[in-house]
């Protein structure tokens, strides 16, 4: 399965986020996945993509052309796909991506799996997409979701397909069909 996976060109201040992205690696190479994500080798991103690969897995990097410029794709990934634009990037992959997964991260990151949340609510797809709520990095964002289904801006039916993982075996259950 292609994983999409969305997350900080930073580490964070805290050890867990880089924690949450080697476990996310990890899982993504146990279970013979592929990893599609931003390209980069900085930040989170760097090392979500170095342990997939150190885990035997494949690794897709989907980078604009001025990252790539800026010296910032990472050289060692199994295969990148060059785009002109971040628009251009978020919608190639959500292309590729089976199943989608947040990790902390940036402005960048929510804008990308909101447009995720946006179209499963829209019905334009019915893949699994996971907030990783390491530490309770999204507690605010799913108290938001909460607020807009409670003043009547987003559908139950819609709310429940925004799903908000404590741990590994949560991410593993929804996308082993167990959740």
């Amino acid at each position: 399965m292609n994983i999409t996976v969305y997350l900080g060109a930073r580490e964070g201040k805290h050890p867990r986020y880089r924690e949450a992205a080697v476990e996310v690696g990890r899982w993504i190479a146990e279970n013979g996945h592929t990893l599609i994500y931003g390209g980069s080798e900085i930040g989170l991103m760097g090392v979500l993509a170095n342990t997939v690969m150190e885990g035997g897995g494949t690794v897709i990097g989907v980078e604009p052309q001025f990252f790539i410029d800026d010296g910032l794709l990472h050289a060692g990934i199994t295969k990148t796909i060059p785009v002109g634009t971040m628009s251009e990037r978020r919608d190639k992959m959500m292309e590729l991506g089976e199943g989608f997964i947040a990790l902390p991260g940036g402005a960048g990151t929510l804008d990308e799996i909101s447009e995720v949340i946006v179209m499963a609510s829209l019905g334009k797809h019915g893949k699994p997409c996971v907030l990783y709520n390491k530490g309770g990095y999204y507690d605010k964002l799913a108290e938001f979701y909460d607020q807009m289904t409670e003043e009547g801006f987003l559908p139950e039916s819609s709310r429940r397909k925004i799903i908000f993982a404590e741990n590994i075996d949560e991410i593993d259950a929804v996308f082993c069909g167990r959740k």
